[in-house]
């Protein structure tokens, strides 16, 4: 990450996921860099999208990316901007943007695999404790839990920045619509693990991972 420079007022953005991300990509997500055309692919969406100084660090360490471009981040002629762009880097499922977006995307293409008989593929999307505040989420939430999206898998980063949320009410709201739910240390790679691999049959899931107060 510290390859990385320019305008990075997005910092707690990028340190507060990157554990999370390491695990994911190390221990939990099947796709590698040869394999993210494939439609048996678990597919990861980022929709905490700003500040995506460690995604690209951890996409760079399993060798979707070239580490030669992370001293260009946010330059102009960059293929790695203040937002992934699917289009530009190799292994982005999504381009984010407006914050919000990326759950009701997610669920989106669960319902697509299973429209097409694909049972295997996983789907998971990281998300701020902030984007809750977007009632997108909230009707997401709702319909996940309704229909049962059980290869849906969620991970709220809780840095207490939420405008609305009530601290420590997070799983509370995913569980009321029928969600599985984990709370757990989000510095913490083992229960992280543990948490990621939770069995939930017949039910989306989430994982609220815990990290340091934004303002702290």
């Amino acid at each position: 990450m510290s390859r990385m420079t320019g305008d990075e007022k997005h910092g707690p953005a990028a340190t507060s996921t990157l554990d999370v991300l390491w695990v994911l990509y190390d221990r939990v997500l099947r796709v590698r860099p040869e394999s993210v055309e494939e439609a048996g692919r678990d597919r990861f969406l980022l929709s905490k999208g700003h500040g995506p100084m460690a995604y690209y660090a951890v996409l760079v360490a399993k060798g979707f990316l070239p580490e030669a471009w992370l001293s260009g981040f946010g330059a102009y002629e960059s293929r790695l901007g203040h937002h992934p762009d699917r289009m530009l880097v190799p292994g982005v499922e999504i381009g984010s943007g407006s914050l919000g977006h990326g759950l009701p995307i997610a669920v989106g293409t669960a319902l697509g695999l299973r429209a097409q008989g694909l049972s295997e593929p996983a789907v998971w999307t990281l998300v701020g404790d902030a984007e809750l505040d977007e009632g997108s989420n909230h009707e997401a939430i709702a319909y996940a839990g309704a229909v049962g999206l059980e290869r849906l898998h969620t991970v709220v980063v809780d840095n207490l920045s939420a405008t609305y949320g009530r601290a420590g009410g997070i799983a509370a709201r995913f569980e009321a619509a029928g969600w599985s739910t984990v709370t757990v240390d989000g510095r913490d790679h083992e229960a992280l693990y543990q948490a990621f691999s939770t069995p939930h049959p017949g039910r989306p899931h989430v994982v609220v991972a815990r990290v340091e107060p934004k303002f702290e």
